[in-house]
């Protein structure tokens, strides 16, 4: 089992930024990757980003490519979730999110064996 934490939401004015954290504890050598999810009201969860942690490569949701920036420690223990330039459009509940199998679809929420209880992130216009 693996156990995720969120912190670091808040309220912030548009054009303002934020840094999420994400600490795993548990079984984190199961991990594949780790990734954020974002959900509003009576939407489906969306994917935001994520990586691999055997590789360099990271993933977005174009809408915040160049905004957002996912990061992690080499410890396997915390990932982090940059957002600068925020715009109203990113209010939501923010998901930390980890995967334990290869080859999933890194963008699809089904490929996620773990979540954490979300963070909620609102922005002011």
């Amino acid at each position: 089992q693996v156990q995720l934490a969120e912190s670091g939401g808040g309220l912030v004015q548009a054009g303002g930024s934020l840094r999420l954290s994400c600490v795993a504890s548990g079984r984190t050598s199961s991990m594949y990757g780790m990734g954020w999810f974002r959900q509003t009201p009576g939407k489906e969860r969306e994917f935001v980003a994520t990586f691999n942690w055997s590789g360099a490569s990271t993933y977005y949701v174009e809408s915040v490519k160049g905004r957002f920036t996912i990061s992690r420690d080499n410890a396997k223990t915390t990932v982090y979730l940059q957002m600068n330039s925020l715009k109203p459009e990113d209010t939501a509940v923010y998901y930390c999110a980890a995967r334990t199998r290869s080859g999933s679809n890194v963008y699809s929420r089904y490929s996620y064996d773990y979540w954490g209880q979300g963070t909620q992130v609102t922005v002011s216009s």
